[in-house]
């Protein structure tokens, strides 16, 4: 990967749109993945640029909240938090059957735009 914030941000951008592509064919918890991994691209993103080095090979969003002494809002933690446990459930499901269920359209499709918003205010820091 090359070394610069900016790559990381195509790819969270580029996996937001991948996100979306997964929403509108109805494969719900691929689009949960994608949410978790362009908030994790964009923190890394965050994360080469404060500190200029790459950053470690780990997808726990809260690890890099901290890392980076980020504040996000208390409603903004939770989404992180939440979406942090989910996305261990949809990289690593124990059965199609039962994650398919978990996941619909009208509860991800709300963790789509949640997603928008963290990546909002994660980019807001990159301008700081």
């Amino acid at each position: 990967m090359s070394v610069d914030y900016k790559e990381w941000i195509d790819q969270a951008d580029y996996d937001i749109e991948t996100a979306k592509a997964m929403i509108e064919c109805g494969r719900y918890f691929y689009a949960v993945f994608m949410c978790h991994l362009s908030i994790e691209k964009a923190l890394k993103g965050l994360y080469y640029k404060e500190t200029g080095k790459l950053p470690p090979k780990i997808h726990k969003l809260t690890y890099f909240v901290e890392k980076l002494g980020l504040q996000p809002e208390k409603n903004l933690l939770k989404f992180i938090i939440g979406i942090d446990d989910a996305s261990v459930a949809t990289r690593y499901p124990e059965s199609l059957k039962e994650i398919s269920k978990k996941f619909k359209k009208k509860n991800t499709s709300e963790i789509f735009e949640r997603t928008n918003e963290v990546l909002r205010w994660i980019k807001e820091k990159l301008t700081i």
